[in-house]
């Protein structure tokens, strides 16, 4: 903190921040100008007395972090950049959402240096710095040894009355109670204007009780009373032992004469007209655009110059600690860069059960996170209180809780969307590859954070068991069908479907290996038969996403697809059918499949081959794997919801015994 900023300072910066933020919109004839308008003292203040930063050095590992959860405000948070030194000049700001800026519509982590987490769709950005507060408990438990803790830092957020509506937000935030994360700062922005008026409308909460109520400490303040938001955020970063919660009553759009405090000023330009008068009752220049006064540019030269001498004494620390301490800072280099010791595939291949006997895929995925996370010091995540059913808790670990943070298992509870936002959360924070399970039906409850894990190209599991009809008497609220279509249809996400103990060390290895997005791994309930490979195959074969696993004799007549739980089933009906020759292919990966050249992919499904596709899922997708005429092509699939009832009534009742399927292919191509 530094107390070298007067109050007409701060006042003036608050200023510079609304028309910077105003004026881009402006410019862009479209936006938010409403929050960066309503929050920019309490922007002043955390900037220029409290957030501890180096715009040279935005991956310095003890530095704050900044999360903006209403997004939509985003210019609030470029201005902020732009003032602080970092890569964000005013031409950026000029090209506000416009192609290829710096500055799209909502902050998005890989487009600019600065922004930590991709945010706009509201809640998001809470759960978000919920993860990035749990990941520096994590770290900090691990590798704060020798009076030295390398990431040293508080998470602050900023978030609006919409995010605090979405459950998302309270999910994470119930979380952040119960593990008493005194180390994140939440600003809500209680304005009481949404999109479509007064809140009143439908939101008469007091959100301050539900806060306290999930174990947060609270402040109130006058949004705009630069005295009483420095003493909060004074009081906030001194909290021993809850997260805090800052309510902070503003003026969304305050300056403007006539739009301040109403929800016209929330998604719409000011206009010309209005620009001018708020302007003129600020007492700002009105022949100039995109202003920064000296004194605002002196005040944060003098920031940045201050926060230099805390980085250099930061590294000087961390060079001492890393020489006193080379085991853990060999170990904490090994987890920041995602690097597992050495052959991570093998290590996992070596996990597996060697007995030949039936066992379902759940089982094999325990037994191999076992070994991964032996492997892997990134590696943590948890279950949606699921952990007796998908088998994803780490043995001879304990529960990360309330002020014991280094074990490896986290109890994430019945919050399936704030699991995947806090995963998120904590592969923003770096050095983590996160995961979270439930079963597969569930995803419902967590596709937005699995969206945005692939958009903002975040590594991480989605780990998802009982993954099809076949799960049995739960019946079809529980059974998947529509569910891989989604998964795969979604750009940047990896979606394995393992049929065996090798597919699913593999599919594992392969996910932790990456680096640039997430994967989902589905796993089943049900036993299934171990199958042989020929003679030609290669562990290697796997990612490539598909590849033969039962080989014709010759050029195939028919070719078999499948994935997971139905290839030892294509396997099975492919021996009933007599006279005509037979290929059958694993399927584990679609996205990989698609990476692989042409010259590979006719390889294995020759143009001159009759196709087949077997899955205990929507068939919606196949069609074009097949990619033949509809007489050469047949899907063997679920189009409708399940039912509850046993698993073998259910395949006898879907058509999906080898029999059945036998008599399907046999019946289209005689």
């Amino acid at each position: 903190m530094t107390a070298q900023v007067t109050k007409d300072v701060l006042n003036l910066t608050a200023n510079t921040i609304r028309f910077l933020s105003a004026e881009g919109v402006e410019k862009a004839k479209s936006g938010h100008p409403g929050m960066p308008m309503g929050m920019a003292e309490l922007g002043a203040v955390l900037w220029l007395k409290f957030l501890k930063f180096n715009p040279q050095d935005t991956n310095w590992l003890a530095r704050d972090r900044f999360v903006l959860s209403n997004g939509h405000g985003s210019m609030f948070l470029y201005s902020m950049l732009h003032l602080s030194g970092h890569d964000v000049s005013i031409d950026d700001l000029k090209s506000f959402r416009q192609w290829g800026s710096k500055t799209p519509g909502h902050p998005e982590n890989f487009m600019t240096k600065g922004v930590e987490t991709t945010t706009g769709p509201l809640g998001q950005g809470v759960a978000n710095a919920v993860g990035l507060a749990l990941g520096q408990k994590l770290m900090a438990a691990r590798y704060g040894k020798a009076g030295f803790v390398p990431n040293d830092h508080n998470v602050f957020c900023f978030c609006g009355d919409g995010c605090l509506m979405e459950g998302v937000s309270g999910e994470a935030s119930s979380l952040a109670g119960h593990l008493g994360l005194n180390n994140l700062v939440m600003v809500y922005d209680d304005n009481e204007i949404s999109i479509a008026g007064h809140t009143d409308l439908s939101f008469t909460e007091d959100v301050p009780k539900r806060y306290e109520a999930y174990g947060w400490a609270i402040q109130h303040v006058d949004g705009h009373n630069t005295d009483e938001i420095e003493a909060a955020y004074a009081k906030a970063i001194e909290e021993s032992d809850k997260p805090t919660l800052i309510v902070a009553r503003t003026i969304i759009g305050k300056g403007s004469p006539n739009k301040a405090n109403t929800h016209g000023v929330h998604g719409a330009a000011l206009g010309a007209d209005e620009m001018k008068a708020t302007k003129e009752a600020l007492g700002w220049p009105l022949d100039k655009e995109f202003y920064v006064p000296a004194e605002v540019s002196q005040a944060f030269a003098a920031r940045v110059e201050e926060l230099k001498s805390g980085y250099e004494g930061w590294n000087k620390s961390f060079a001492d600690w890393k020489s006193k301490e080379s085991e853990l800072a060999a170990r904490l280099e090994k987890q920041l860069s995602l690097s597992s010791d050495g052959d991570l595939e093998a290590a996992l291949i070596a996990a597996l059960p060697t007995d030949g006997k039936a066992i379902s895929t759940r089982k094999l995925s325990q037994k191999v996170i076992q070994a991964a996370s032996a492997n892997v010091e990134a590696l943590i995540g948890g279950s949606a209180d699921l952990e007796p059913s998908t088998l994803t808790l780490i043995d001879g670990s304990t529960d990360v809780q309330k002020g014991e943070f280094d074990g490896k298992n986290i109890r994430f509870g019945v919050r399936e969307h704030g699991m995947g936002a806090i995963m998120n959360g904590l592969s923003y924070y770096g050095g983590y590859v996160p995961y979270g399970s439930t079963f597969m039906c569930f995803i419902d409850y967590m596709r937005p954070a699995v969206r945005l894990a692939a958009l903002s190209h975040l590594p991480g599991l989605f780990i998802y068991t009982h993954d099809s009809v076949f799960l049995g008497e739960d019946g079809p609220t529980h059974q998947p069908i529509e569910h891989l279509a989604i998964m795969r249809a979604t750009p940047g996400l990896w979606t394995f479907r393992p049929a065996d103990g090798l597919e699913t060390a593999v599919a594992y290895a392969a996910a932790i290996e990456r680096k640039d997005g997430p994967s989902a791994l589905i796993f089943t309930r049900q036993n299934l038969e171990p199958f042989d490979r020929p003679a030609s195959f290669t562990n290697a074969d796997i990612r490539k996403g598909a590849y033969t696993a039962i080989e014709s004799d010759g050029e195939p007549d028919i070719v078999m697809m499948a994935s997971g739980s139905e290839v030892p089933l294509a396997i099975a009906a492919a021996k009933q059918i007599s006279g005509k020759k037979i290929r059958v292919v694993s399927m584990p990966c679609w996205e990989l499949f698609h990476a692989q050249s042409d010259e590979y992919k006719n390889s294995l499904l020759p143009t001159s081959a009759k196709k087949v596709a077997v899955e205990a899922a929507l068939s919606f997708g196949w069609q074009g794997i097949l990619n033949g005429a509809p007489e050469d092509t047949l899907i063997i699939g679920i189009d409708r919801f399940g039912a509850s009832a046993p698993a073998d009534r259910l395949a006898e009742e879907f058509g999906l015994t080898p029999e059945k399927v036998a008599q399907a292919v046999t019946a289209r191509f005689a």
